[in-house]
């Protein structure tokens, strides 16, 4: 059965084999220059006196030989142990340096067992200085910001289409049981002509309103998956070619500075209509309804304001709330509770923000901040 070795091992095997495999040509390359040295080097004899006989020469040289031999064998034998010795402490030096070079893959291993779905904040750390490693690092955290942004987008899209399902079927069961009981009412017995006439006129006025309800619904969700691609726009010509559809008997004030976004002009131009229609809806008969747009220290505004009934200030937050609906004074009561609450996605998507404020007066005060449009080459989309 075959045994796995760790990375870690591995590296410290092939450290320990480079350096062994380095010794011990280091020691045969040592061994033959020391040897051809000893060989090369001229054997002298002197002597004082007679001259030593051939016998006596023979075995003086025969000696120097074997001390030749001796150094040789002492030479290989010492080199050996040498070796074994760097052998042993390159084999712990490489588990250790192996170790050390292999901490940052170890935290990216780490880090990828801790997350999860529901957890993907955490990033790997960064060594330093900028080899391989932090190059992988980087590579994973990108990764990982894409996985994240990708959840998050999908859950944003569930979550809009939970909304729609859910506020659907609350909101569309009451036009369906009006349709339902006035076709009830109608068929029981002999209807005559009028009658049929009232019933058909009851179930147009439910279809319409669920027809409404449905067109904000689908407004809602789509602000919820996000703006499609952005174009530049101007709020000030989206704002000139919806206040022309305001009733004579409401005074329309306007003060329209230039007021360049990016975004989609569908969404955008919903809510504007939203804004301008809720405050003709909810106002005084004889009132007034105030528009205004401007670019000031890099944010776009947009600001609508109305006269009608006195607002509690606390409960000013829950307009923007889907099927919350004012206490509407003119005549015009068939909206679906879906106007604040389209703005409030409106601006969310764009990445703005929504402000309401109950006037001391009467009448509600409604502020949208966006980012301005960047310099480009985009089309401002005018409605003009």
């Amino acid at each position: 059965m075959r045994v796995p070795v760790s990375a870690r091992g591995r590296l410290a095997i092939l450290y320990t084999a480079l350096v062994f495999a380095a010794g011990v040509v280091l020691a045969a390359l040592t061994y033959v220059l020391v040897r051809r040295g000893l060989e090369g080097r001229p054997k002298l004899l002197v002597t004082y006196g007679g001259g030593p006989r051939p016998a006596e020469a023979e075995a003086a040289f025969e000696t120097i030989d074997r001390l030749h031999d001796e150094i040789l064998t002492q030479l290989l034998t010492r080199s050996a142990v040498a070796l074994a010795i760097v052998t042993l402490l390159a084999a712990v030096l490489g588990w250790l340096v192996a170790g050390r070079v292999l901490r940052p893959i170890r935290a990216i291993s780490g880090t990828a067992r801790r997350l999860s779905a529901e957890n993907l904040s955490e990033r790997v750390p960064v060594t330093t200085p900028a080899d391989e490693l932090a190059e992988l690092a980087e590579t994973v955290n990108g990764m990982l910001d894409r996985i994240q942004s990708g959840i998050a987008d999908r859950d944003r899209l569930l979550h809009g289409q939970r909304m729609f399902v859910a506020n659907a079927a609350h909101e569309l069961r009451t036009p369906l049981t009006t349709m339902r009981t006035a076709i009830d009412v109608t068929l029981d017995g002999r209807p005559g002509a009028d009658e049929l006439l009232v019933m058909a006129g009851d179930v147009r006025d439910a279809i319409v309103h669920g027809q409404r309800t449905l067109d904000g619904l689908l407004t809602l969700a789509r602000c919820h998956t996000g703006p499609s691609e952005g174009h530049a726009v101007d709020l000030a010509d989206v704002v000139a070619g919806i206040v022309g559809t305001v009733p004579d008997d409401v005074e329309l004030r306007t003060d329209l500075g230039p007021a360049a976004i990016t975004g989609d002009p569908v969404l955008l131009d919903r809510m504007v209509a939203n804004l301008v229609d809720n405050a003709v809806r909810y106002n005084d008969t004889g009132g007034h309804v105030a528009v205004s747009t401007g670019t000031t220290a890099g944010h776009t505004r947009l600001r609508v304001a109305n006269t009608g009934p006195l607002l509690d200030p606390d409960a000013v937050d829950g307009l923007v709330e889907p099927f919350v609906r004012g206490t509407a004074t003119r005549t015009r009561t068939d909206g679906a509770g879906l106007g604040l609450s389209i703005v409030r996605a409106v601006v969310e998507a764009h990445g703005g923000l929504l402000r309401t404020t109950a006037r001391p007066t009467g009448g509600l005060d409604v502020t949208v901040t966006f980012p301005a449009a960047h310099s480009s080459g985009n089309t401002v989309v005018s409605r003009r």
